[in-house]
């Protein structure tokens, strides 16, 4: 599997603005554990990270989370130099670079 870093924080959907005559469903958040992915998986994922705050790649990442939200799965952390909240999409080998249009 290949990480993609994706920019939640900047997304203008993030910021609790206010959308009309839009509908969404939104499927729940499944918890997963990060930990039991292979060593050398968990070591990519916690180096190759992007960090909106600092504008800069591959710093690291602490405290890692994995979840799933909407069939897509998640890597949660904190950036390992300033602390923010720095999220990875994990891409499926099998579809990473395809990308569909909305």
């Amino acid at each position: 599997m290949a990480a993609v870093a994706i920019a939640l924080a900047d997304n203008p959907c993030n910021s609790g603005a206010v959308f009309t005559n839009l509908t969404r469903q939104t499927m729940s958040r499944i918890e997963r554990d990060f930990f039991a992915r292979d060593p050398e998986d968990q070591k990519a994922f916690l180096e190759q990270t992007w960090c909106n705050d600092c504008m800069e790649a591959d710093l690291g990442m602490t405290d890692p989370v994995e979840y799933e939200l909407d069939d897509v799965i998640y890597v949660e952390g904190k950036c390992a130099k300033c602390g923010a909240v720095s999220v990875t999409e994990i891409a499926d080998d099998e579809t990473d670079g395809e990308w569909e249009d909305e």
